[in-house]
């Protein structure tokens, strides 16, 4: 009996997407709701499970083909059992026998099966650290960047084994593909590369802020000695405690949330002809993923202690390295923070969020010079700038609301103490 793979609900005002990469094909077996093909959406990559246990029957979407929710994009023969596969050779018998234990694993995520294959590591070369095991795109992303040494694959162990038959040759090793070799200098070489639907929305969206909303930027300096010295005296009772590591986002969404709730505008959103006020505040985190920008929303933030915060954040970055986060993850917020002090960037005016009214911008820290009660001293500054829609927001409200973030940052007591 053939089942058919559709295109599943993608989230709010979602209605399409495009065939990523299909997992499986024609002819293999597949067990009830495992993932057989991966989407791209303007926001997320989707994995679409197989709706029954049998075979991959066909494929009508191909890779690259725009979708919409509810279209079929393939059918499983239910219940069917996949080609039998050749008799294993004695040589190949030999080479799973050292590595029972590796084919219990769960193979790879997904993305992190379809790095592998790009970077060429081969199969059980990356320690997984996921749920069982399981080899995520961040244990990829660590061998690839340096950050760990690829282990030996098992099957490329030296065991004991029985003679193989004369007859039979060795079995040949994998190699992994040679990289593209790099342009001779002075080669007027063009390579193209089709712009994914996460990059396509991302300029879209930003273009349509810039088109829309009346955008202005006020920018103010932050000493940031107070909140420096405080973290290094209770960064580890606080990491003891709660498991999390203590760092600056969590006293600047407290800051902005205490910023936000004395004017409320800069919390707002227009709507036609109308002000929409939230009476919540939920934060936009701005976190770089390997496929872009994507910005998950810490929901109710005037809810959240500073470890709360800090713990959801550091989930936040891990998932968005795994490409595990969906589109609720993303959906809605007020207002955003990005943080472009960490790829080093000492100024910028940041673009707003649409529908959001105002966003944030964090810079690098730097040791320089001020005046401090007449005196010159060097100490740990950080630019700050509000990008903020002029059409419902006043320069006295976007220049007071920078001047509030800045006081709660320069004494965070007054974040416990809320004057």
């Amino acid at each position: 009996m053939s089942v058919e793979i559709k295109v599943p609900a993608l989230g709010e005002s979602v209605a399409s997407a495009t065939v990523a990469r299909w997992m499986k094909k024609p002819g293999e077996a597949v067990a009830a709701d495992e993932p057989v093909v991966e989407l791209e959406t303007d926001k997320v990559t989707v994995e679409v499970p197989s709706p029954a246990a049998g075979v991959v029957e066909s494929v009508v979407a191909a890779e690259g083909a725009e979708v919409e929710v509810g279209a079929v994009l393939g059918t499983i023969a239910a219940g069917a059992a996949s080609v039998a596969a050749k008799p294993a050779s004695p040589s190949a018998a030999v080479a799973a026998a050292p590595a029972p234990a590796a084919a219990e694993a769960r193979p790879p995520l997904p993305a992190a099966a379809k790095l592998m294959a790009e970077a060429g590591l081969a199969s059980g070369s990356v320690t997984g650290t996921g749920k069982a095991g399981q080899v995520t795109k961040a244990d990829v992303l660590k061998v690839i960047e340096g950050g760990a040494t690829p282990r030996p694959s098992p099957v490329a162990a030296p065991v004991p084994a029985p003679k193989p038959a004369p007859a039979l040759a060795p079995a040949p090793t994998p190699t992994p593909a040679p990289a593209p070799a790099p342009a001779a200098p002075g080669a007027r070489t063009v390579r193209r590369q089709r712009m994914t639907r996460l990059r396509q929305t991302i300029a879209r969206r930003l273009k349509e802020a810039q088109n829309t909303a009346a955008i202005l930027t006020t920018f103010n300096e932050i000493d940031m000695s107070a909140v420096i010295a405080l973290r290094a005296r209770y960064r580890e009772p606080f990491e003891k405690r709660h498991g999390v590591r203590l760092g600056l986002m969590g006293f600047f969404v407290k800051a902005c949330v205490a910023a936000l709730r004395e004017f409320p505008a800069v919390n707002a959103a227009i709507e036609g002809e109308e002000i929409v006020f939230h009476d919540y505040i939920d934060i936009g985190i701005a976190v770089s993923a390997p496929s872009g920008l994507v910005v998950p929303v810490l929901r109710n933030a005037e809810t959240l202690s500073i470890a709360e915060i800090e713990r959801a954040i550091a989930e936040f970055g891990r998932r968005a390295r795994d490409g595990t986060l969906t589109l609720e993850d993303m959906a809605g917020g007020t207002f955003s923070i990005t943080n472009g002090g960490v790829f080093g960037s000492l100024l910028s005016t940041p673009i707003l969020n649409p529908p959001q009214s105002a966003i944030l911008g964090m810079h690098k820290i730097e040791d320089r010079p001020v005046a401090v009660a007449g005196k010159v001293e060097i100490r740990p500054m950080m630019y700050v700038a509000l990008s903020y829609d002029h059409r419902i927001i006043d320069g006295r409200e976007a220049v007071s609301t920078l001047v509030r973030i800045k006081e709660a940052i320069e004494a965070p007591e007054r974040l416990l103490l809320e004057v």
